[in-house]
């Protein structure tokens, strides 16, 4: 068993005490140790760690000049990048909580956000504005950060923040047809910091690439790894620059901590040419998903033999409780790794049906018992207090119930089985498809909706309609309803009309038939006439796994920027040429596509 990476010089342990204080304190605590070093930089703009403490305290005092209710979290609205960073750091300076808002969302589910999290105030850029008025509409303040005035006092607020003190709330998709909060206050942010940072054995010198959204638990570790340590953050924005060229800009930057969705890896992974190496990597952490086999083999055939592999096993309501690493020459031989051993202060127990623990080698629920879960769901106690339960001990650890199923094997490694209810993992964010379908049934002439999650290494929901007898709506008009109201990563990426759902016995759908009706899609729109058009064709076939045509839409064919990426890829590949994400999503037909090359090649 591998129990980490390989201890670097510089590494000094985050201390338990440092816990029991505030993010900004530790925060600022890098500030006075490294104030010219980088903190944040991205697009050749580079911000020390001094610039970025100033730039926050000026928005923390921006925001205490709006004298909103203190229990009111600001709502962020920002693309990934340096003025999202300082905003997250003022706000919470300011001793206020933030909730993430993500410019791609439909503004009909932003506007459901800020309304459940009762927000008055949302922070965004110039780049932004006309979005989240759109979204504030009359019932918050849009501050623009640039407004923020840069004469204004730069110091620290030294504001007394309690280690219990909410510090940000992670909507994720509800079963009851609404998202749901889950809050963390800043103990638990920076007790999750303190185990990344002694098990990685994190230091000042290394370089963090930031590739999850701040809307995610991922993205809130992969900003506060590097800002806790004094080491620096490097985000991008695979939303407008693509996956395909992640990985050479990894090698360009020199980055030496990442963490992806295994999805995002493979993606990665296909744009490489065999001999490209990544000589500064040290950990490449994937989690969010199931990692196999291939993965592992693809990890050593493009990372240095230094390098560790970690697979960890967490949820957004208890962070990372399992971890497996894996060297050059740990033996792989299942073709789904597991998700490990323990993780300090996070223990996991199995239970049955009814409770009970199971033995090992036995299938149960996994529940974690820890100190360090989040606090519960914004605004439902209820919820609350049906998720999260004290613990029997009554020495303030409690328990939370994952909804996963797992295994312990006889050496303490756990084994992850999947999800027991309707919850699934798309691309590394939590969907539930109970939700999915609430949406469904709201669009008029739908009378039933059912949806299922194809499992693989990149998982695709599809979505089953039953029409009503008196209309009858197409599926790119259901489509079109669905993208007003769910994000990309909920979108189903094929909507079948059947005429009915068939039934078990007993009445209820029968997922396992439902799972065989997957027809062959038509023939596209119009069929290619001319060599280039006819190797598009294909190449999009092959990863969109359906028919196209020349004119079909690839969003309405339920592509994203991974299968768009794949996409791209393989385009360079057969024509030599790069071809920015933008041009796919601007011009999302393969006619267009095609001429966008003719004009690109002829020139």
């Amino acid at each position: 068993m591998l129990d980490g990476p390989v201890p670097v010089p510089g590494f000094e342990e985050f201390r338990g005490e440092d816990v029991e204080r505030s993010i900004p304190a530790r925060f600022e605590s890098q500030v006075v140790r490294y104030p010219e070093r980088t903190a944040v930089e991205m697009d050749q703009e580079i911000w020390s760690y001094r610039r970025l403490n100033e730039a926050a305290n000026r928005i923390a005092r921006a925001v205490l000049e709006r004298r909103y209710p203190k229990e009111e979290p600001v709502a962020l609205l920002f693309a990934p990048g340096i003025c999202a960073v300082a905003s997250i750091l003022g706000v919470l300076k300011a001793g206020r909580a933030w909730i993430p808002l993500l410019p791609a969302d439909p503004p009909e589910r932003l506007r459901t956000l800020l309304a459940q999290a009762g927000s008055s105030i949302v922070l965004t850029d110039a780049r932004h504005r006309d979005t989240a008025k759109t979204v504030a509409s009359k019932t918050a303040e849009v501050l623009e950060i640039e407004r923020v005035s840069e004469s204004g006092a730069a110091d620290n607020l030294d504001l007394p923040i309690a280690p219990n003190t909410t510090a940000n709330v992670i909507f994720t998709s509800g079963s009851t047809g609404q998202p749901k909060g889950v809050v963390y206050t800043h103990a638990t942010v920076l007790n999750n910091i303190m185990v990344n940072t002694n098990r990685l054995y994190l230091t000042h010198k290394d370089r963090f690439s930031q590739v999850a959204t701040y809307a995610t638990l991922a993205g809130v570790s992969s900003t506060f790894r590097p800002l806790l340590n004094g080491a620096s953050l490097l985000p991008f924005d695979t939303a407008s620059r693509g996956v395909a060229g992640l990985g050479t800009w990894m090698i360009r930057e020199g980055i030496t901590v990442c963490q992806l969705v295994p999805t995002l890896f493979r993606v990665m992974i296909q744009s490489l040419s065999d001999g490209d190496i990544f000589p500064a990597m040290r950990i490449v952490h994937l989690g969010g998903e199931p990692v196999y086999r291939q993965d592992v083999l693809d990890f050593r055939k493009h990372f240095p033999k230094s390098c560790v592999l970690l697979h960890n096993l967490g949820s957004t309501e208890a962070p990372t409780f399992r971890q497996f690493f894996v060297a050059h020459d740990t033996p792989v031989e299942e073709d789904r790794l597991p998700v490990g051993y323990p993780v300090p202060g996070r223990e996991v127990l199995l239970i049955d049906e009814n409770g009970a623990p199971v033995g090992f080698e036995q299938a149960g629920e996994i529940v974690v018992r820890s100190r360090h879960l989040a606090q519960g769901y914004w605004r439902q106690p209820e919820l609350t207090q049906a998720a999260f339960r004290s613990d029997p001990s009554g020495d303030g650890m409690r328990r939370f119930n994952t909804g996963d199923l797992g295994l312990m094997r006889p050496d303490g490694c756990l084994v992850h089985l999947g999800r027991k209810d309707a919850q699934v993992k798309v691309h590394g964010y939590r969907v539930e498809l109970q939700e999915i379908e609430a949406n469904l049934r709201s669009i008029g002439g739908i009378d039933q909706a059912a949806v299922l999650a194809y499992a693989g290494p990149d998982a695709q929901l599809v979505a089953y309609v039953v029409p009503s007898p008196a209309e009858r709506p197409s599926e790119e008009m259901i489509r079109q309803r669905l993208e007003e109201r769910l994000p990309r990563h909920m979108m189903p990426g094929r909507v079948i009309i059947v005429p009915k759902l068939p039934l078990t016995a007993s009445g209820k759908v029968d997922w396992k038939a439902l799972s065989t009706v997957f027809p062959e899609t038509a023939a596209g729109s119009a069929a290619p006439a001319e060599e280039t058009e006819r190797a598009l064709c294909e190449i999009w076939s092959e990863v969109l796994e359906r028919r196209v045509g020349t004119t079909d839409d690839f969003l309405q064919l339920g592509g994203d920027s991974v299968s768009g990426a794949k996409i791209l890829i393989r385009v360079e590949r057969k024509f030599g040429v790069a071809v920015p994400m933008a041009i796919l999503f601007d011009r999302p037909t393969v006619a267009a596509m095609a001429r966008w090359l003719g004009s690109v090649t002829n020139q």
